[in-house]
């Protein structure tokens, strides 16, 4: 029984991690939403600001499903695994990025700094330092809306569980997600902006209204795929397991 438990802590927290790191590395690339799907352009008026469309960064793929990971988390192993988890995480998204800096350091090879491709002559020590060389307040801001958005998360989560006890999935889970990306949509753009570009905070708010929206209605959408990974895990631990767990997690978390 207890590898198995040992198991899904394992799994959980590998793929919780691993798409935390990788939403913050793809997080560089800026994309349409909308030119995606071959539409036109929203255009948004927000606090003075005309011409607003959802022009992401391609993290937004992975955070929903990070914070999907959290509830699940939190579900099964309470407050202290998901502290475990997001402190591990910001630690490793720290290294991962010491790394990333370092080998922008290193002195590129002759023959690899030039490459020809049908649109010209491209420099890839150029390409390879702009595409990862964010700068250091995008990173604490990432990183700071990170952990708080996690924390808060967590304690939303238990708040309403208190309210719906081991019914409504989808309050505590969604509800929970919906408050911490809220949060998070704001505190990395204040940061990393705000404070380090010198963005005016009604720029900063617009923005944030907008990005929010994305999540709003992703975090609403994925709602179903929780009843869906409570169902497999509940068949790989057994019901009674899976109940002994979850109530154990839920008692800890209110300690």
């Amino acid at each position: 029984m207890q590898e198995k438990v040992t198991k899904l802590f394992f799994l959980l927290g590998a793929f919780f991690v691993a798409n935390a790191i990788l939403a913050e590395f793809l997080g560089i690339k800026i994309f349409s939403l909308e030119k995606t799907f071959g539409l036109e352009p929203i255009n948004l008026s927000l606090f003075g600001f005309d011409n607003l469309s959802f022009n992401l960064t391609a993290g937004v793929l992975l955070w929903p499903v990070v914070f999907i990971m959290t509830d699940i988390i939190n579900e099964y192993f309470g407050r202290s695994g998901v502290r475990f988890m997001s402190f591990t995480a910001a630690a490793l998204i720290g290294y991962a990025y010491l790394m990333v800096f370092l080998s922008i350091k290193l002195t590129p090879s002759g023959f690899w700094i030039e490459r020809v491709t049908p649109h010209g002559v491209l420099n890839m020590d150029l390409a390879f330092n702009t595409i990862f060389g964010q700068g250091l307040w995008i990173i604490i801001g990432s990183l700071v809306a990170f952990l708080i958005g996690q924390l808060v998360d967590v304690t939303v989560f238990h708040y309403l569980r208190g309210f719906t006890g081991s019914s409504k999935i989808w309050l505590r889970a969604t509800g929970s997600t919906l408050v911490s990306q809220f949060i998070d949509s704001f505190v990395v753009l204040f940061i990393a902006f705000y404070i380090g570009a010198g963005w005016e905070l009604s720029l900063v708010l617009a923005i944030g209204v907008v990005n929010y929206l994305y999540k709003f209605f992703v975090a609403v959408f994925l709602t179903p795929l929780l009843y869906v990974l409570h169902w497999i895990i509940d068949g790989f631990l057994g019901k009674e397991l899976a109940e002994k767990l979850i109530e154990e997690a839920a008692k800890k978390s209110h300690v």
